[in-house]
């Protein structure tokens, strides 16, 4: 995905929420609709770099990127999004920019749970991590089926090379940027959960 042209998805996804970290971290500033679904677009390409274990969450966090990235051309902050579902009542409804903007936050997080395993993790095997990255945030909110399907899918993942290359990373590099997502990353997804435990709203649903 991107093999070939040069293309540096890790570090472009670094810096967008490297800039998304800052400005959750200043005092006075709430973050827009548009910059957020920009910065986890390209976090999309990564599902897809895992193969057909993630390529359910592949197909449902890229439709939910696309309904915020719509929505910001009406909707301009995530507090305002939160607020106007909360008024019409809809927050919890399918399809709701307020329950897509959970799913996307899941997916955040599981790509930050994923990459701290690979982090901490040795050898050419993903297995491991990615098991334990969906186990811890995607599994208990999915059906028998599907978490049979993952497991199942676990076993096709790429080797720790096979998506360092992917990436158009080396090993070195590539830890490099997913600690700086990481760590700005926990602070936008921190963010996200005290809009949603603020209005009281929950974040496990």
């Amino acid at each position: 995905m991107a093999e070939g042209g040069g293309e540096k998805p890790l570090r472009k996804i670094a810096e967008a929420f490297k800039d998304l970290a800052i400005t959750v971290n200043s005092q006075d500033s709430d973050l827009d609709v548009a910059s957020f679904s920009h910065a986890c677009s390209l976090v999309s390409p990564l599902f897809g770099c895992l193969g057909i274990a993630f390529k359910f969450a592949e197909r449902d966090y890229v439709a939910k990127v696309k309904d915020l990235s719509e929505t910001s051309d009406s909707i301009l902050t995530l507090q305002a999004l939160i607020d106007q579902d909360i008024q019409n009542n809809t927050v919890r409804k399918q399809g709701s920019h307020t329950r897509n903007l959970l799913r996307v936050k899941r997916g955040l997080d599981m790509v930050k749970v994923l990459f701290e395993q690979i982090i901490a993790t040795e050898g050419d095997s993903l297995k491991d991590a990615a098991t334990n990255a969906y186990a811890q945030v995607f599994a208990p909110y999915h059906g028998w089926a599907i978490r049979k399907a993952v497991g199942a899918g676990m076993y096709a993942l790429p080797t720790r090379p096979q998506l360092m290359g992917k990436l158009n990373e080396d090993e070195d590099s590539a830890c490099v940027q997913m600690q700086h997502y990481i760590t700005s990353s926990e602070a936008v997804i921190g963010y996200i959960d005290k809009l949603f435990l603020s209005q009281e709203l929950g974040i496990d649903w």
